[in-house]
């Protein structure tokens, strides 16, 4: 190895001599370090492989939203209180603050995602960070900087340091030109929302990761999802949401969607159940690295009468709003999941019955509710 240790010497030599008497100081840059943003051609990343006695360190973005708080108790359970830190840019409640560790992450600020990453040894990273659809359409660009720059700010770091990484997709990611009923796994994809273009663009850079770098990108498309715990965030499917708060609040209910728009759904704990199994299958068993899953699916009439056999004087009503509605009638009606029922075994627990039994469970302590019952 004679050259190398010539050149080895030869910088040495110039790192403690300069022609103008100064020292060079080397300092830490972005570019330093393996990443796809300069790696070699030839270059190839591994996932992290855990025994059984090893736990992942876990990061949640965007922990806030609708699913992160309830992911990461479901984690914690798992794996340890310490092991999963939620993020977010926003300050969480005082229950989400004292349950476990949470600190501030930016997916728009590289350096300092990056070193939450190194400096936690972060080995599993779920990316929930991104605007959702009819907010999405209100601020294209935000949306465009949050769910694409971030994104690729997270594709990055997550082939640079081995992580496992999970980002969401979902129903948005299809187009009017799409199959709708059912709607396969591999099939035409042309949204016609910034929230879906972006989504579409997730699935095909992870994809391109994995084959490229050998990084351990998984996904799923979820299907609208329904929660007690949360408000809803702007998305066309939150009316699913909407109608149990108002049900106890008031009564009264007004959806932003015709009666008849059938879109597929599913409760929270069966989707937070969906994403720590796909996280958790052997890679062998993953015959893709998007996968649709599916629950349930319904039309806001056949849930408000679900509803009202619970609140029978809940009113409903209808107010359409024509951007949602556009949205909404681009989307499936189902989801063809048979590839992740038979890949690593996805089995639903919740139909629409439990779904309403289930949130009134949460929600009904109203005394509209115990009335009606």
């Amino acid at each position: 190895m004679p050259i190398v240790k010539n050149v080895s010497r030869a910088v040495s030599q110039l790192l403690q001599s300069s022609g103008c008497g100064c020292g060079i100081s080397i300092v830490p840059v972005r570019c330093i370090g393996v990443s796809p943003r300069q790696v070699a051609s030839d270059a190839s990343f591994h996932s992290v492989s855990f025994s059984e006695s090893d736990h992942p360190r876990v990061l949640i973005t965007g922990g806030l939203g609708q699913l992160g708080v309830g992911l990461a108790k479901l984690l914690r359970k798992r794996f340890g209180k310490n092991n999963v830190i939620l993020s977010d840019i926003r300050k969480p409640a005082d229950n989400v603050f004292y349950s476990g560790p949470f600190i501030y992450a930016d997916i728009l600020d590289y350096k300092n995602l990056r070193e939450i990453v190194v400096n936690n040894r972060i080995t599993w990273l779920f990316h929930y960070s991104a605007l959702l659809s009819a907010v999405g359409e209100a601020n294209v660009p935000l949306a465009r900087a949050v769910n694409i720059t971030g994104l690729h700010n997270v594709l990055d770091i997550a082939a640079e340091h081995n992580l496992r990484l999970f980002v969401p997709s979902t129903i948005g990611a299809f187009g009017p030109t799409s199959p709708r009923d059912p709607t396969p796994d591999l099939c035409i994809q042309r949204p016609r929302t910034i929230y879906g273009v972006s989504k579409v663009h997730a699935e095909l850079m992870g994809e391109y990761y994995h084959y490229r770098y050998g990084l351990d990108f998984r996904c799923l498309r979820y299907p609208g999802i329904i929660s007690a715990d949360s408000q809803p965030g702007g998305g066309t499917t939150d009316y699913a949401v909407q109608i149990f708060h108002d049900a106890i609040k008031t009564g009264k209910f007004q959806c932003n969607l015709k009666p008849d728009t059938r879109l597929p759904m599913m409760y929270i704990d069966d989707c937070l159940k969906a994403t720590l199994e796909v996280m958790e299958a052997p890679a062998e068993a993953l015959s893709m690295r998007t996968y649709n899953i599916s629950a349930m699916s319904f039309t806001p009439e056949e849930l408000a009468q679900e509803v009202q056999k619970h609140v029978p004087e809940l009113q409903v009503t209808y107010n359409v709003d024509e951007v949602r509605q556009a949205i909404a009638d681009s989307w499936p009606m189902n989801f063809d999941d048979r590839n992740a029922r038979r890949d690593w075994g996805w089995k639903h627990d919740y139909d629409l019955p439990e779904l309403v039994t289930t949130m009134f469970s949460f929600l009904g302590s109203d005394s509209r509710i115990a009335q009606a019952n």
